[in-house]
């Protein structure tokens, strides 16, 4: 009985909703909005989205980035910057999502998470007349793209564009003063139970190239692949560099201390980043990409002075 109430509420939804796209559907001879997301599909609005929800943190903090953060009327848990991020309302965690609550929102734009919302909530909201923007930045310059995207089906092309150019800069200075680097060898460690990491197609991975880094597991398939101790061992990384669940350094780190003979343990080169800094696409990512270059820096200084001392 339950499932054919919400199943009831959901059409009386979907009709009202018709009527909302009809009221927000262009006039004759006004200008929709029309941009494509990162999976290719076309997103149009008749006008800036007045009401939007947020499905990942990235794109909270994406919306925010751009001036639109105060127009998000419901977002998932762990959206937790800027500090008003905190404040909105939840419909769900990004992996379980609360349809209803979701459409009794009526939002003009929803932004999900390709790679992390499930993909029938989001067919299911296309269905019943949703505007649904997937974000799935790959690249550092997917970020900058995603935010002129937003920017348009916002109405903050302005902001937007200040904020890509800002990201651009950054990166691009970042680049060029590691572009002569001698590589160093580097694990990127996500989890330790299992023991997760990333491979070449990676924004992460692209982040330790830029800092004169090489992924020693950047040819393994899987986006986010498993590995085992062997493995790591075998690769015999100059640099190990952790994330976790919070910005406290993971204790799991240091137990990698049990294998001196490691190149990394060997030159005290264990280091830690902010998940929040690496793991989300944001323009928080060129922060955490400073962070990461300072260690790679000094991991290639204690490589240097080993070999001065043997």
């Amino acid at each position: 009985m339950r499932l054919i109430q919400a199943g009831c509420r959901l059409a009386h939804r979907g009709w009202l909703l018709g009527l909302l796209v009809l009221a927000w559907w262009p006039a004759p001879g006004a200008a929709a909005i029309t941009v494509r997301d990162d999976t290719g599909r076309a997103v149009t609005l008749a006008q800036p989205a007045a009401r939007i929800v947020s499905l990942a943190p990235h794109a909270t903090e994406l919306l925010f980035a751009i001036g639109a953060g105060e127009r998000i009327v419901g977002t998932v848990s762990h959206s937790d910057y800027p500090s008003a991020a905190r404040r909105i309302p939840r419909v769900g965690g990004y992996s379980r999502l609360d349809l209803e609550r979701i459409v009794a929102l009526e939002p003009a734009l929803i932004v999900g998470w390709s790679s992390g919302n499930p993909p029938t909530v989001l067919a299911r909201l296309r269905a019943l007349g949703f505007a649904v923007y997937e974000s799935e930045p790959r690249a550092v310059t997917d970020i900058a793209e995603a935010l002129r995207r937003l920017g348009a089906l916002t109405g903050e092309r302005a902001q937007a564009e200040a904020a890509a150019q800002r990201l651009a800069a950054g990166f691009a200075e970042l680049r060029q003063a590691h572009a002569e680097d001698r590589p160093v060898a580097t694990f990127y460690q996500v989890w330790a139970d299992p023991l997760l990491t990333v491979n070449g197609e990676h924004i992460i991975s692209e982040v330790i190239a830029l800092c004169g880094g090489r992924n020693v597991f950047s040819g393994l398939a899987a986006l986010t692949p498993r590995v085992d101790v062997e493995a790591v061992l075998a690769a015999d990384p100059q640099a190990i560099v952790a994330s976790g669940m919070a910005a406290a350094r993971p204790e799991w780190l240091d137990a990698w201390r049990a294998w001196p003979a490691l190149r990394a343990v060997r030159t005290g080169q264990l280091h830690f980043v902010p998940p929040d800094l690496l793991q989300r696409p944001t323009p928080r990512l060129l922060t955490g990409a400073r962070q990461l270059c300072a260690q790679l820096d000094e991991a290639r200084a204690a490589i240097d002075e080993e070999a001065g001392d043997e």
